[in-house]
C-alpha cells in the first residue's frame, strides 16, 4: 500500500511540477495529461460555451412584471385597454407576436373569438335597473356590466365570479352570465366585484397561466420550489440550473441527463421501475413448481424442494420430477443422473436457452444500473459535503489558514464541479446500456473514455474531500496550502475540460468512430478521440481497450511507405491521401 501511494504521489508531483496552470510538460513541450487539451482554441471554445446562458430563472416578482410588460405592450400596439390585452393574450398563450399577427390580418374574426365587442356597449341609462339573474330592481349604481352592457347586480356579480374562481382556472375564460352573450369578463371585473381572497385566487391562476400556457416558459419541476424558467427555444443545450439549484432538462422536465438524449432518459427510467425487470429476475432465477407453477428460488442446500403449503409437492431442482423416484441410485442429494441424461438429449435445450438469456439480460442490466445507482448516490452526498463546506467548514478554514473566504472560493468552484460530473458520469450508463452491441468500435472507445473521465473525477474528489482535510485538522496555517491551492484549481479545470468535450462527443454519437470498422481502425479512432477529448496521453503507462494506445505512439511507428501519420490527431492515413481523413490536416512532406 505504501509503494501505491508513493507512485500517486509521484504522479501528481510529475502531473504539477510544471507550467502555468500546474501542468507537466512532455519533451515536446506538449501538456502531457489526458484530461486538458491545451490548445488556445479549443480553451477559448470552451470559455465561450460554458458562458452561453440561454434561459433566464424568473421569480414570482419576475413572472407578474413580465406579464405586465406584455399587457402594457399590446395594449399600447392595438390601442385597447389592459383588461382586453390580457384576455387577448391568454386565448394566444401570452404570445405578443401571435396577438399581433392575428389582429392584424382580422380584426373582427379575433374579437368574436375572444368575446370583445367592437364598441363598447353601456348599461341602459336609468334610474333602476332589472338585474338578470335575480330579477331584483336594483339603482342603477349597484349595477355593473362587461363590455356588452348587460346589467346585473353587484351580489349576483360577486356570486357569479367567486363560484367561477373557487371551480379552478376556468375562470380565466369567464364570459357575461347571459346564456345568449359571449364578451368576456376580465380582470377588471373581477377586481370591481370579488372578494379579497377572491382576488388573489384569480392573480394566482393568471400567474400560472403565463408560465404553463406560455411555450417560453417552465415551472422548475423540483419539490417545493416556485421559480419558473425561461428559454429561449431552439437555442442549444436543454439543461437548465434553476434559482433553488436544481437542474432540469427544459425539454423532458427530468433531470438534466447531457449526454443522454431525453427518448433515452424516458425508457432508462421507464425499465428502472418496469415489472419487466422482476420478470427477468425470477426467470433467471428460479424454476416453477411441477404441480402448482408457482415460481421458488433455491439460493443454498441439497437438490430435494418442498413446495410451499398448501402444495407441498416434493421434487428435483434440476430435473422437476417427483423426488419419489429419486434417491441414491440417482446421484444422491446434491446431482441428478436423469438430468444429465436429459440433458445430453437436448430434453432442457429451450427452457436451459431461456434462463440463461434472461440471466445474461439482467447480469447486464444490473452491471449499469448499479454503477448508475452508485454515481447518484456519490453526487447526492457531495452536495451534502458542498453545503457543509458553504455552512461551516469554509469559515473554519479561513480562521485556520488565516486567509479570507473570498480566497477560498476555488474549493466551492471544485465541489461543484464535482457533483456536475457525477450527474455526467451517472448518464452515461445509461448510454452504454443502449449503445447498440453490434458497434464493437463504438462501445470500445466509449468505454475507454468513461473509463478515463471515471479516473480522473476520482482523483478530483480524492483532492478535494481527502487532503482538505488535512488542512481543516491542522492547528496552525500550512506552509503548502498554496500548493493545495494550485493542485485542486488545476485538477478543477482539467476535469472540466475533459468532461466537456466528452458530452459533445458522445453528443454527436460519437461519429468519428463511426467512421471506421474493424479492431485497428478502433485503436485509430481511440488515438485520435482522446486527442479531442483530452489532449496527449501517457502511451506508456496505460492501454486503450483491445490493446489500443492511450496516445497516438501506436501509429507514430506504422509510418512506413504505405502510411503516414497524421502530426495534429496521429491517425494513421494512407500514403495517397494529401490530408488527414479525420481531422483534415494537411500532411507535411
Amino acid at each position: 500500500m505504501d509503494s501505491e501511494d508513493d507512485a500517486r504521489d509521484s504522479a501528481d508531483e510529475d502531473f504539477y511540477s510544471g507550467g502555468e496552470a500546474g501542468l507537466a510538460l512532455s519533451d515536446d513541450g506538449d501538456a502531457d495529461y489526458d484530461f486538458a487539451d491545451r490548445d488556445s482554441d479549443d480553451s477559448d471554445d470552451l470559455i465561450s460555451h460554458r458562458q452561453q446562458q440561454n434561459y433566464s430563472v424568473l421569480s414570482e416578482t419576475d413572472i407578474k412584471q413580465h406579464q405586465a410588460d406584455d399587457m402594457n405592450r399590446v395594449s399600447t400596439v392595438l390601442s385597447i385597454s389592459k383588461s382586453e390585452a390580457c384576455a387577448l393574450l391568454r386565448s394566444y398563450n401570452w404570445s405578443v407576436s401571435k396577438v399581433h399577427d392575428e389582429w392584424f390580418v382580422d380584426e373582427a374574426r379575433v374579437r368574436t373569438a375572444v368575446g370583445l365587442p367592437e364598441k363598447q356597449n353601456e348599461m341602459p341609462n336609468e334610474r333602476e335597473l332589472t338585474c338578470g339573474i335575480c330579477f331584483e330592481s336594483c339603482p342603477r349604481e349597484s349595477m355593473g356590466a362587461a363590455s356588452c352592457g348587460h346589467p346585473f347586480c353587484g351580489v349576483c356579480w360577486r356570486g357569479y365570479i367567486g363560484t367561477a374562481i373557487n371551480d379552478g382556472p376556468g375562470c380565466l375564460m369567464l364570459r357575461c352570465p347571459d346564456p345568449s352573450c359571449s364578451a368576456a369578463v376580465g380582470q377588471d371585473m373581477v377586481d370591481l366585484f370579488a372578494s379579497e381572497e377572491d382576488k388573489g385566487k384569480y392573480e394566482r391562476y393568471l400567474c400560472r397561466s403565463y408560465i404553463e400556457d406560455n411555450r417560453k416558459t417552465k415551472w422548475c419541476p423540483a419539490p417545493g420550489c416556485e421559480y419558473a424558467v425561461e428559454f429561449v427555444v431552439g437555442s442549444g443545450s436543454y439543461d437548465v440550473s434553476c434559482g433553488c439549484s436544481y437542474g432540469f432538462c427544459w425539454n423532458c422536465t427530468e433531470e438534466a441527463h447531457r449526454p443522454v438524449d431525453c427518448s433515452t432518459v424516458s425508457k432508462w427510467i421507464l425499465k428502472n421501475s418496469a415489472e419487466s425487470e422482476n420478470m427477468n429476475w425470477i426467470l433467471a432465477n428460479s424454476k416453477p413448481c411441477p404441480k402448482c407453477k408457482r415460481p421458488i428460488e433455491k439460493n443454498q442446500g441439497c437438490m430435494h424442494i418442498t413446495c410451499t403449503p398448501p402444495c407441498k409437492f416434493e421434487f428435483c431442482w434440476l430435473c422437476l420430477g417427483p423426488w419419489s423416484d429419486h434417491g441414491e441410485r440417482t446421484g444422491g442429494f446434491y446431482a441428478c443422473n436423469r438430468y444429465e441424461a436429459a440433458r445430453q438429449e437436448g430434453a432442457f435445450d429451450d427452457s436451459e436457452r431461456r434462463r440463461e438469456m434472461a440471466k445474461n439480460s439482467l447480469e447486464r442490466y444490473t452491471h449499469y444500473y448499479e454503477r448508475w445507482a452508485a454515481n447518484q448516490s456519490s453526487r447526492q452526498k457531495a452536495l451534502g459535503d458542498l453545503q457543509s463546506l458553504q455552512n461551516d467548514k469554509l469559515e473554519k478554514l479561513s480562521d485556520i489558514q488565516s486567509q479570507p473566504e473570498s480566497q477560498l472560493k476555488f474549493i466551492i468552484e471544485a465541489w461543484l464541479q464535482i457533483v456536475e460530473c457525477r450527474r455526467v458520469l451517472k448518464w452515461t450508463y445509461a448510454y452504454g446500456y443502449y449503445l447498440p452491441d453490434h458497434e464493437h468500435a463504438k462501445r470500445q472507445f466509449f468505454e475507454y473514455v468513461q473509463g478515463e473521465a471515471e479516473s480522473g473525477l476520482e482523483r478530483l474528489h480524492q483532492c478535494a474531500e481527502k487532503e482538505l482535510q488535512i488542512y481543516l485538522d491542522a492547528d496552525c496555517p500550512s506552509k503548502d496550502f498554496n500548493d493545495f491551492r494550485t493542485k485542486l484549481a488545476g485538477l478543477t479545470s482539467v476535469t472540466r475540460n475533459y468532461f466537456e468535450n466528452l458530452v459533445r462527443a458522445l453528443e454527436s454519437g460519437l461519429n468519428d468512430v463511426g467512421a471506421h470498422s474493424g479492431q485497428g481502425a478502433c485503436s485509430k479512432a481511440v488515438s485520435s478521440n482522446s486527442k479531442n477529448l483530452g489532449g496527449k496521453s501517457k502511451s506508456s503507462k496505460n492501454k486503450a481497450p483491445g490493446g489500443a494506445s492511450k496516445s497516438g505512439s501506436s501509429t507514430r511507428g506504422m509510418d512506413d511507405g504505405n502510411i503516414w501519420a497524421c502530426d495534429q490527431c496521429t491517425f494513421a492515413n494512407p500514403r495517397s491521401a494529401r490530408s488527414c481523413q479525420v481531422c483534415d490536416h494537411q500532411q507535411h512532406r
